[in-house]
């Protein structure tokens, strides 16, 4: 797939047509919160969604693309968690067998999930998992490959976020949006440059494992070190290509909180809305605090909610 190629706003379109009796359309909610300097902060709960992830939009679209004689061979996939989720859960309502690559860091709480939703689990290395992204196949195993963030009908399914944003806040000035592939944020950052071009559009990123940052600013793929946090829906130790030549076509920029600080989005997001999220979902969040996103009228993603009950107790107490 070319780099520079994005989902056109005709595409999001059809795209939410196709989910619309899968994928929730999320409420857009005020962060009950003061900030220091001034921006009103917004939460797209993605977290609500069936899944539990906005994995379901572009999973969903992507599958109701495919031929009927492509479903009968399957589909698979390469996923830490969520997309496995997503593809899992389309492949169900389809009544295709699914099948899915995880690194062995993936956390046990969304494999099960993957489990109860039909999908069929090879457990692999980090190295082993990131090169079936690569790949698109792993062998012995039939079907098509739904690629979690380098495929153009997972964009568009992403994109609908955007509408939903500007349908809810018109006058949004900026998006925060997690980057773990850039499947999320190149497919809204598309879609706002149709709709609302003056709107600003940041890729959140955590210190532990952010390679977009250095990426962007040497202008071609950086390995950085991947650290294993709470953190586990997003980062990694590069970028694809073509997933850099799209961002840097579309986003204005890349931003990073550490470990702690999305500790303490997440913790917020829990006190002060009554909101669940996973690391990942309280990752632009954390970066929005920082007041490094600006000033006005600022949406963060909340991208997902699938996090160990465990986990989370103890990062609801690592304050106290």
């Amino acid at each position: 797939m070319s780099g520079n190629v994005l989902p056109t706003l005709v595409e999001v379109e059809a795209a939410r047509s196709r989910i619309a009796g899968s994928a929730l359309r999320t409420p857009l909610v005020r962060l009950n919160a003061d900030v220091a300097g001034g921006p009103e902060i917004y939460l797209k709960l993605e977290n609500l969604q069936p899944i539990g992830s906005f994995k379901i939009r572009g999973a969903t679209n992507a599958l109701a693309r495919l031929s009927r004689e492509a479903l009968k061979r399957g589909v698979l996939t390469a996923s830490a968690g969520n997309m496995a989720q997503g593809v899992a859960f389309a492949a169900r309502r389809l009544g295709v067998q699914c099948t899915v690559v995880t690194p062995d860091t993936a956390p046990a709480t969304k494999l099960a999930a993957v489990e109860r939703l039909g999908g069929r689990i090879i457990k692999v290395s980090f190295d082993r998992w990131w090169q079936t992204f690569q790949e698109r196949t792993y062998p012995g195993v039939e079907g098509t490959f739904i690629h979690a963030f380098d495929d153009l009908d997972v964009m568009a399914g992403n994109g609908t976020i955007g509408v939903e944003i500007v349908e809810d806040l018109p006058e949004v000035d900026a998006v925060v949006v997690p980057w773990g592939g850039g499947g999320l944020a190149c497919g809204i950052a598309a879609t706002l440059h149709a709709l609302r071009p003056n709107c600003r559009v940041w890729a959140a990123e955590v210190a532990s494992a952010a390679p977009l940052s250095p990426s962007w600013a040497a202008g071609e793929p950086r390995t950085v070190e991947y650290l294993a946090s709470f953190v586990d829906g997003i980062g990694s130790r590069t970028v694809f290509p073509q997933m850099l030549a799209r961002a840097r076509s579309v986003l204005d920029g890349v931003l990073v909180a550490t470990v702690d600080e999305v500790g303490a989005a997440l913790r917020l997001l829990a006190e002060r809305n009554r909101v669940i999220a996973e690391g990942a979902g309280a990752c632009a969040l954390a970066c929005a605090l920082t007041g490094a996103a600006g000033r006005g009228r600022i949406a963060c993603i909340v991208s997902g909610g699938n996090i160990d009950a465990t986990k989370l107790g103890a990062i609801l107490t690592a304050a106290n």
